[in-house]
């Protein structure tokens, strides 16, 4: 047996005073390694330990569980972490180090119908910032704010606010100025390395190439309303387009064609990858997904006709002083529109990068509201210019035919109330040829209310055949902001005056007066439908579209409506348009050096305005091939001030037109 062991003895009395104090106790014992031997002695001359226990086993149970659940949660959690959700936590790892940035797309170019282009991109830098990589330091934070409040003369209240509306687009570029010049953008880029998440971003901004380019909103032209403009998506925009890959920083297009074909023309953005540092800036590009320009748009307009309209209404103007007019020139054979003029206008170049606040409260000042499409959206009476249709009417319906006549005397009596002509005395024997000729209003109190123991069409019938010739609907134009314009009706009259529907009502209507509100783009339709023998064209201004791979694709606007009523029951109405012009009100087409038809109007709105002149007319009259209609709200007769408009524009066209 070895000599190294442990001797267990009894507990002396010492050692029986500390088991008293302790439960549980151990012999200090004291051993000697003998250097020789490499053994355990006991310094004291015996070789003694005491062990014993100071903890309960179910003590020891329990701490055994805890340590082991405890390496278990830490276990389960590393395992989570890294295993189920490693990718998660790599990607945001890797968005502190590796970002995706889109790269814009070219903006499709707009053209006229024979390739003049009307609108160019041209570079454009911004001031923006990116909320994820500002400082989290507070104080350095507000350092860089007050610095960029300088820059863009911007409040710092603007800045912050602007920066808690957008906090969940932490890593969009949220833009700050735009327009700014080269030098001042370079100089920004430079002092932007001291101030973490401050970018100078590069894009195009539009240029529209018809619109003078100066400060002053009375420099315009009439193009901007079928143009309209690009500006940054307000919130609900925001909203709506976020899904489609728009962004904080995005324009869109507001009003004109850049709305309507806002989807072909903005393209696809392209991507980069790129690697920052710490304060968010380009170190290095990885992977880069150019982006696919947009789509060229070609519209009807001729630029040329378009100039030569608006410089006709603006000599008018110069001549008159300030007027609200409408012009339409179209192709009654597609609804091809060759030119559109709403006046006054608005320079679109003074909202591309964003207009200033006093140019925007000088447009919103003016009370005759230049930002305003009227001839799309402005609803007036159409006085006599809608009598075309209610002859059209009463010609289909029996009511009268090419022979029949009423005596024009003046008016009618109906009780107490008399219903006048234009003309003091009248104009005699009078058939539907010589009513549209001459405007005969009393031929029209006849056909549309009736008169002793002539029947009339009665108002069901006349709003029947008003729908059929698209008034009181949208033509559906692919430019926003049309109108519907109005037809009034016994039940409306009922539920909002409270009142009942009277023949003079009828009297009224059937001669474009009373509660009939239309637009001019509205009277242009029904003209173009008497000119292409029953056809509701539906007017466009887009001709066609081009992509990259120079594929064009021609668009489609096939007719509203076709066969509205029959081509004899056209026919009387066409001659009644064209005597206007060899004998009638419409004389002054005469000096045209082609056929023509057309048909004034003088439209009561007010007792204390002139009225609205209105004047309507198509060319050649054998072959139709461009309608016109022009308004001048509160400019008095329509013989007198829109048809020199019209005459004069119609002679510019044919000469480029009809000689080739």
């Amino acid at each position: 047996m070895s000599n190294d062991f442990f001797e267990i003895q009894p507990l002396n009395e010492n050692q029986q005073s500390l088991e008293g104090k302790f439960s549980h106790s151990w012999i200090e014992e004291n051993f000697h390694l003998e250097k020789e031997s490499g053994r355990h002695n006991n310094t004291t001359g015996g070789t003694r330990k005491y062990l014993g226990k100071s903890i309960p086993n179910k003590h020891v149970l329990w701490f055994g569980i805890i340590l082991i659940l405890g390496l278990s949660v830490i276990f389960l959690k590393s395992f989570y972490t890294q295993v189920v959700r490693g990718n998660y936590f790599f990607a945001l790892a890797e968005n502190n180090r590796v970002r995706i940035r889109p790269i814009p797309a070219e903006r499709g170019i707009i053209f006229d119908r024979f390739g003049t282009q009307l609108v160019q991109n041209i570079p454009d830098f911004s001031l923006s910032i990116i909320p994820q990589d500002l400082p989290t330091d507070q104080n350095k934070r507000q350092e860089i704010i007050a610095r960029l409040a300088d820059i863009s003369g911007l409040t710092t209240d603007y800045i912050k606010n602007l920066l808690q509306k957008y906090k969940n687009y932490s890593y969009d570029s949220l833009v700050l100025k735009e327009n700014l010049d080269y030098d001042t953008s370079l100089k920004i880029y430079i002092e932007s390395a001291q101030m973490p998440g401050v970018l100078i971003s590069g894009g195009n901004k539009r240029f529209y190439i018809y619109s003078q380019d100066d400060s002053s909103p009375s420099s315009t032209v009439s193009l901007s309303h079928v143009m309209g403009y690009l500006s940054k998506l307000n919130d609900d925009e925001l909203e709506e387009k976020r899904s489609q890959g728009y962004l904080l920083s995005d324009n869109i297009g507001k009003t004109g064609v850049e709305k309507s074909y806002e989807t072909e023309l903005r393209g696809i953005y392209g991507r980069k990858k790129i690697e920052v540092n710490a304060a968010g800036q380009e170190q290095n590009i990885v992977a880069e997904e150019p982006p696919t320009p947009g789509k060229n748009l070609y519209l009807t307009i001729d630029a040329q006709a378009q100039n030569k309209m608006e410089n006709l209404i603006k000599t008018f103007v110069a001549s008159h002083g300030p007027h609200r007019i409408s012009g339409i020139a179209m192709d009654p054979r597609n609804g091809e529109i060759i030119a559109m003029v709403s006046w006054p206008s608005f320079n679109n170049n003074l909202f591309s990068g964003g207009i200033t606040q006093a140019n925007y409260d000088t447009y919103l000042n003016d009370p005759n509201r230049p930002l305003f499409n009227r001839a799309i959206g402005g609803n007036t009476p159409s006085g006599s210019i809608v009598k075309p249709v209610m002859a059209a009417a009463a010609l289909e319906e029996k009511i009268v035919d090419s022979k029949t006549t009423v005596l024009s005397n003046g008016g009618i009596q109906v009780g107490k109330w008399y219903f006048k002509d234009w003309k003091a005395g009248g104009h005699g024997v009078t058939n539907v040829t010589k009513a549209l000729a001459w405007s005969v209003n009393t031929f029209f109190y006849y056909i549309g209310g009736g008169f002793k123991n002539f029947k009339g069409l009665g108002l069901d019938k006349m709003l029947e055949y008003m729908h059929k010739f698209n008034l009181g609907a949208k033509t559906g134009i692919d430019l926003p902001g049309e109108t519907t314009g109005f037809l009034p009706s016994a039940e409306w009259k009922l539920a909002t005056r409270g009142e009942q529907w009277y023949v003079g009502d009828t009297y009224n209507l059937a001669i474009g007066q009373g509660d009939l509100l239309v637009t001019p783009l509205q009277a242009s339709i029904w003209t173009s439908a008497v000119a292409n023998n029953g056809s509701i064209v539906h007017p466009h201004v887009a001709l066609q579209i081009s992509g990259n791979d120079k594929n064009i694709q021609k668009l489609n606007f096939s007719p509203l409506k076709t066969d509205i009523v029959s081509s004899e029951t056209l026919s009387v109405v066409r001659a009644g348009m064209r005597e206007c012009v060899l004998t009638g009100s419409c004389k002054l087409l005469q000096t045209l050096p082609f056929t023509s038809a057309g048909k004034t109007g003088t439209a009561q709105w007010s007792s204390k305005e002139p009225e609205h002149a209105w004047f309507t007319a198509f060319a050649p009259y054998e072959n139709p091939q461009i309608e016109v209609t022009i308004l001048i709200e509160a400019g008095g007769q329509g013989s007198t001030v829109s048809m020199p408009i019209a005459r004069d524009f119609l002679n510019w066209w044919g000469k480029k037109y009809l000689t080739h």
